[in-house]
């Protein structure tokens, strides 16, 4: 059994904030990049940059979470039933098999069987999973209330996903499911200006945020979907420190944001 130290990185803050980044990992075990395709080992399909952009979110007292291995190694924010998130769409799987771009991730004949899927589930995905129980479990105890931030991004364009250019800031709660109105409305109200922003269109959530997400239980998710074009070159996907600077004050009011509202509603509980 692999320690969880080695699996993921988890800083314990001191707020009823809890921030997931479950695709911002880029390491590939050796065992597995045997089986892959030189684009299964550039991993092109990783959340860049997550955690140096949200570098100031331990600072204000916020849990941060975040896999060291990459998605393509398994997807943390996919049900490991199979289940596809969004029916009838063109979907990546829990052991991705191909990238964003429909490029193969492994040679022929080397893709993860059952028993390859089930090893990485124990390995990989439990402990992260199981982290993120314990974390919010203690945040509760602590606070009474959770707001759970999903932070993702993507390219502008993905056209096996969406037709387009995707909007900068896409936030989704499960179609109001993962968390209450009254969080929504406080997210909606931030000046995302000059950014773009949109709630519950292409992306409503994925799995972390649909199955923690249980606002009756005082436990709130909602997730971020943030445009990789706000902060990077997608062309050689490289972080553009100018852009940064500029989406970063919008990450910051949205975490501020997350942390005012999960303290109201912790002192309500109280």
């Amino acid at each position: 059994m692999i320690e969880p130290s080695a699996i993921f990185d988890l800083s314990l803050g001191n707020q009823p904030v809890l921030i997931s980044m479950p695709h911002n990992g880029q390491e590939i075990p050796d065992d597995i990049k045997a089986t892959m395709t030189e684009t299964g080992l550039a991993v092109p399909d990783t959340d860049w940059y997550l955690d140096r952009l949200y570098d100031f979110a331990a600072q204000l007292g916020a849990s941060v979470i975040a896999p060291k291995y990459n998605r393509y190694v398994i997807d943390l924010n996919r049900n490991i039933n199979g289940e596809n998130l969004y029916p009838g769409a063109n979907s990546t799987e829990l052991c991705p098999t191909t990238a964003f771009d429909l490029s193969p991730l492994y040679f022929a004949d080397m893709q993860p069987d059952e028993q390859e899927i089930a090893r990485r589930i124990e390995l990989y995905w439990q402990p992260y999973h199981q982290a993120l129980q314990s974390e919010i479990a203690r945040l509760k105890a602590e606070h009474g209330f959770v707001v759970l931030l999903e932070a993702h991004s993507i390219l502008s364009h993905v056209p096996r996903f969406f037709e387009g250019q995707l909007p900068d800031f896409n936030f989704g709660s499960n179609q109001g499911e993962s968390c209450s109105d009254e969080l929504v409305n406080a997210i909606e109200a931030i000046h995302f200006a000059p950014f773009s922003q949109v709630t519950n269109g292409r992306f409503k959530g994925g799995y972390i945020t649909r199955h923690f997400g249980q606002p009756q239980r005082n436990i709130e998710a909602i997730q971020l979907e943030l445009s990789q074009a706000t902060y990077l070159d997608e062309s050689s996907l490289g972080y553009d420190k100018s852009k940064a600077e500029q989406v970063k004050p919008k990450l910051v009011a949205l975490v501020e944001t997350l942390l005012t509202y999960a303290n109201s509603k912790a002192k309500q509980v109280k």
